[in-house]
């Protein structure tokens, strides 16, 4: 196996995602704010090549603790998919990108420090944690464009958000706002703009104190129970192994002497 190309070189040319490892910490940054943080179908392939990079170096152990998804500028987070390419160049390749952050093994954390509209909503949904601010507001313009939705987003939006609220973003098109975002889940937490750095910073530092095999263990399993299909087996079993590991004694040692 060739060595996994380092994460903290893959930062690009301007307007493209870039990626940087600071720490034990990967952050991917979309680059195109005069555009509304839009990707186009460039950008598709060098986000891709981010996540193979990070599995790549998961496979070898040297995989980050975290992964933060976050933009340029202050208006919004993400837009989507570039409108005038949605016709001839929206292919599968979009799912497999957004299918591939969703199963990352490590947790993942959105920053929402504006809008986000449109396919932006999913890739914010295939993250673990999505932080926002009071001038959050999103929507979902599918059916505005006669488009249905691939399947993929319907499945991430109804297991997150819950079917009336899917249906009422899918089948209606209307802009909801930061409350309702947190009220549905589409939001983790509403926080200041002016806090949301030290609020990311605080996730990471929690992060940084679990055990990273157990955080996937149960990453892996929580999704299989919210969808409907989990392995109980498989849990009950990574439960036990876990109570007597090494690990978990050596932690709960550490902790009674506190």
């Amino acid at each position: 196996m060739k060595p996994p190309t380092p994460l903290n070189t893959l930062v690009l040319d301007t307007g493209l995602p870039s990626a940087e490892q600071i720490g034990g910490f990967l952050f991917i940054t979309l680059n195109r704010p005069d555009q509304h943080n839009r990707l186009d179908p460039s950008d598709i392939d060098v986000i891709q090549a981010v996540l193979d990079g990070i599995n790549e170096s998961v496979a070898v152990g040297l995989g980050p603790r975290a992964v933060v998804l976050q933009a340029r500028g202050s208006r919004t987070f993400c837009s989507g998919f570039t409108i005038d390419a949605i016709g001839d160049q929206l292919d599968d390749r979009f799912e497999r990108m957004l299918d591939s952050l969703e199963s990352l093994p490590m947790p993942t954390v959105a920053v929402i420090q504006g809008g986000v509209y449109g396919g932006g909503t999913d890739l914010a949904l295939c993250c673990d944690v999505r932080l926002g601010v009071a001038e959050s507001r999103m929507f979902m313009p599918a059916a505005r464009f006669a488009i249905h939705y691939y399947p993929g987003g319907l499945r991430r939006y109804v297991s997150n958000l819950g079917l009336a609220a899917s249906k009422k973003l899918f089948l209606t098109g209307l802009e909801i706002e930061a409350p309702e975002m947190l009220r549905i889940g589409f939001l983790t937490e509403v926080v200041e703009a002016i806090d949301l750095d030290g609020r990311v910073q605080a996730y990471l530092e929690a992060i940084g104190g679990t055990e990273g095999d157990v955080v996937a263990s149960m990453k892996r399993h929580l999704r299989g129970f919210a969808e409907g299909c989990p392995d109980i087996e498989a849990a009950a079993s990574a439960a036990r192994k876990s109570v007597k590991s090494e690990e978990s004694r050596r932690r709960i040692k550490a902790l009674r002497k506190t």
